[in-house]
C-alpha cells in the first residue's frame, strides 16, 4: 500500500526548508504514506527524532511498513490539532525543531471507491479521514438545517448555486435520507446541468469533506499548537492546495511576523507587538512544470515556511 499511498508533493522543497538540524526533533503533520517523513528521515543522523501524524489508520499502516524499523520514526493515529497532546505524552518530546504540513486529501484516498471522497465513484456518503469517528457525509446531508448545509457548501466549497442545492438537499430528504454518492450528484445535476457539472460536484464534495473533518478549524488550532512547540530558529513548512487552506496559513504568517499592531497614524509605537516569525521564503513557491507534468495533481499546489524568531516556552 505504501508505495502508492501518495505521491508526495513538492518534497525536495519541503525537506530542504524544513530541516535545519539533523540531531533535531521534527513533526510530519500529515503522514499519509510517509513519502516526506521518508525524506526527511534520509536528512536526520543517528540522533534525529520524527513524529508522524495522520487521523486515517490506513496512513499509519501505510507509511509504518514503509518505514519499519527505524527508530528514529513513529507514528501516531491523531489529527493534527493533538499535536501538543502526542508531543507531551510519554516521552515528552519538546521543544522541537519543525513542522510540516501536506493538507487536503490523499490520491490514495481519493482512488479507494469506498472511503466515498471522489465523485466519479458510486460510494456510501463517507468522506471521514477517522474511519472510526461518527459524523460521515451523510450526517451533514441528512441532520444540518437547510441554511447550515447552505453556509457550509458557500464557505467551504465557494459553490455559486449554494443556496440552491441546500434547498433541494432537504427537499430529497423530505422523502428519503441520502445515503450514497449518486444522491447528491444527482441533486447537484439537477440544480446545474451538465455543462458545469464536475467543477460544482468538486466544489461540493470539498465542502463536505472539510465540514465532516473539520479540516480548517483543526489547522487553524494546529499551526497555534505548531508555533508554540517550536525552539527558536524552527521552522514551520505547510503545502496547500485550495485558497482556504492557504488563507489561513497565509494569514498566520503575516500576524506572526508583524512587529506593531498599533492603529495607523499613531505617532510612537507603543503596542509592545514582537516579531515571532520571519518568513523564511517570500510569499509563497509553486511546483515547478516538470513535477507538475510528472503529478498533475500537484498543480494547485503552494508553499511557505516561517521561522520561529522568539524563544520557546515551556508547555506545561
Amino acid at each position: 500500500m505504501s508505495s502508492d499511498y501518495h505521491q508526495p508533493v513538492m518534497l525536495r522543497q519541503a525537506v530542504e526548508l524544513l530541516v535545519t538540524r539533523p540531531e533535531g526533533i521534527y513533526v510530519d503533520c500529515t503522514l499519509g504514506g510517509g513519502g516526506h517523513s521518508a525524506a526527511i528521515l534520509q536528512q536526520l543522523n543517528e540522533n534525529g527524532r520524527l513524529i508522524g501524524l495522520d487521523a486515517d489508520p490506513d496512513a499509519i499502516e501505510a507509511a509504518g511498513r514503509r518505514l519499519a524499523g527505524d527508530t528514529r520514526f513513529r507514528a501516531e493515529q491523531a489529527f493534527s490539532d493533538q499535536l501538543e497532546v502526542v508531543l507531551m505524552g510519554g516521552e515528552r518530546m519538546l521543544p522541537i525543531d519543525g513542522v510540516l504540513y501536506d493538507l487536503g486529501i490523499s490520491s490514495y484516498q481519493i482512488d479507494q471507491p469506498a472511503r466515498g471522497f471522489a465523485f466519479r465513484h458510486d460510494a456510501p456518503l463517507d468522506m471521514r479521514f477517522d474511519k472510526y469517528q461518527k459524523r460521515t457525509a451523510a450526517t451533514v446531508l441528512n441532520t444540518y438545517s437547510e441554511t447550515d448545509l447552505a453556509q457550509v457548501i458557500r464557505q467551504f466549497g465557494e459553490e455559486r448555486h449554494w443556496r440552491a442545492i441546500a434547498r433541494d438537499i432537504v427537499a430529497f430528504r423530505n422523502t428519503q435520507e441520502l445515503s450514497r454518492n449518486e444522491d447528491l450528484i444527482a441533486i447537484v445535476r439537477n440544480v446545474v446541468g451538465e455543462r458545469h457539472l464536475n467543477k460544482s460536484l468538486a466544489r461540493v464534495f470539498q465542502a463536505l469533506r472539510i465540514e465532516v473533518n473539520r479540516e480548517l478549524e483543526r489547522l487553524e488550532a494546529s499551526l497555534e499548537q505548531a508555533f508554540r512547540s517550536l525552539r527558536e530558529g524552527g521552522r514551520l513548512v505547510v503545502i496547500s492546495y485550495h485558497s482556504l487552506e492557504d488563507r489561513i496559513v497565509k494569514r498566520f504568517f503575516k500576524e506572526k511576523a508583524r512587529d506593531c499592531i498599533c492603529p495607523p497614524g499613531l505617532p510612537v509605537c507603543d503596542c509592545d507587538k514582537v516579531q515571532e516569525v520571519r518568513l523564511v521564503i517570500r510569499g509563497s513557491q509553486t511546483p515547478d512544470e516538470a513535477e507538475i507534468a510528472a503529478n498533475p495533481r500537484a498543480r494547485s499546489a503552494r508553499i511557505r515556511a516561517a521561522a520561529k524568531t522568539v524563544p520557546y516556552r515551556k508547555l506545561s
